[in-house]
């Protein structure tokens, strides 16, 4: 029995096309399993076109992801229109063109992903691979590696089996057989001891205040959770708090909201078992900016004009308790 799917007619579709005289950025919103997902297709590319680089359209904080592109040698750099002029062809990975307005403006040839589907928003490029089934997109692109007969190296084997640990929870979330088998077969490759010090080094001192906001200001709301962080310097801190409260016993669902870069920015975590976080983000918001994710985690991102002069906070405990003071309760 094969240990991955056979993947012979997508892979001579990605290397057709593929040219010595392209030049290919390939674009991500920077996690662990973006930021792995993208070295992967970018060593795919190696000797196949004249450049392959990496971009990253957020601004990256989180201490984990700041280890990963260390240790990995990842070599991502900010999106910046200049940058972008340099390179006539276009990938994304871990994402698709929708999921952010910074997307819209490129036409893309490459899209692999694994969030959902969305009707409305059906993505148009010259190679669309996307499965939602997956628990993360570096189970994908280590299928294609195998696929090609490429061994992945000791960083790029490291940075994939990281992307899957981190978007699969350590397989708490929900997974399929690929993502297992994927996650064993790079360990023959990886380095254990240095995943281990990307893992740890998770927090920085100064994000401590937003726990404390949030214990400050966190409400029950029906079975759910809900808190809001103020002002944040930077929206992976609240992915951060919501990852944490998630580990509340007989807690369905967690939602945790903060201000950043004028927008309203919300995080949704659940339990996978009743609640679907992607169709309550974008239910909650009806229409306001952009909302989506999986069953299990969402986010929804809203700018603050958009919400006219209503305090951020009271717009979420609005929505969320769907107008019922009594369904809301201080902890």
């Amino acid at each position: 029995m094969a240990l991955f799917r056979q993947l012979d007619e997508q892979v001579e579709q990605l290397l057709s096309l593929f040219s010595k005289e392209d030049n290919w950025l390939i674009l991500i919103n920077a996690d662990p399993d973006a930021l792995g997902s993208a070295l992967a297709l970018r060593r795919i590319m190696a000797r196949k076109v004249n450049n392959a680089a990496i971009a990253q359209i957020n601004e990256i904080k989180r201490p984990d992801n700041l280890s990963m592109i260390r240790y990995c040698r990842i070599p991502t750099q900010k999106l910046i229109p200049n940058l972008a002029a340099q390179f006539d062809k276009f990938a994304l990975v871990d994402s698709q063109p929708h999921h952010n307005p910074e997307f819209k403006n490129f036409e893309f040839s490459v899209v692999i992903d694994h969030h959902p589907l969305d009707q409305e928003n059906l993505v148009q490029a010259d190679f669309v691979d996307i499965r939602p089934k997956y628990g993360a997109v570096c189970t994908m692109m280590t299928e294609y590696l195998y696929n090609m007969k490429i061994r992945p190296a000791k960083l790029l084997a490291t940075a994939l089996m990281y992307g899957i640990r981190c978007d699969t929870r350590t397989f708490e979330r929900k997974f399929i057989d690929a993502d297992m088998a994927a996650f064993k077969y790079l360990s023959k490759f990886a380095d254990s001891k240095l995943m281990n010090r990307i893992s740890r080094s998770e927090f920085h001192l100064d994000w401590m205040r937003y726990f404390s906001r949030a214990f400050y200001n966190l409400r029950r709301i029906g079975q759910g959770l809900f808190a809001h962080c103020g002002k944040v310097e930077n929206p992976d801190i609240l992915v951060i708090v919501a990852d944490f409260f998630t580990r509340v016993h007989n807690v369905p669902w967690v939602v945790v909201s903060g201000t950043a870069d004028d927008k309203l920015v919300c995080i949704f975590r659940g339990d996978g078992l009743r609640r679907d976080m992607g169709s309550m983000a974008q239910k909650l918001m009806n229409g306001l900016g952009s909302a989506g994710g999986h069953k299990e985690a969402a986010r929804a991102e809203v700018e603050l004009k958009e919400l006219g002069d209503e305090d951020p906070e009271i717009f979420m405990l609005k929505r969320l308790g769907q107008g019922r003071k009594k369904t809301i309760r201080r902890i």
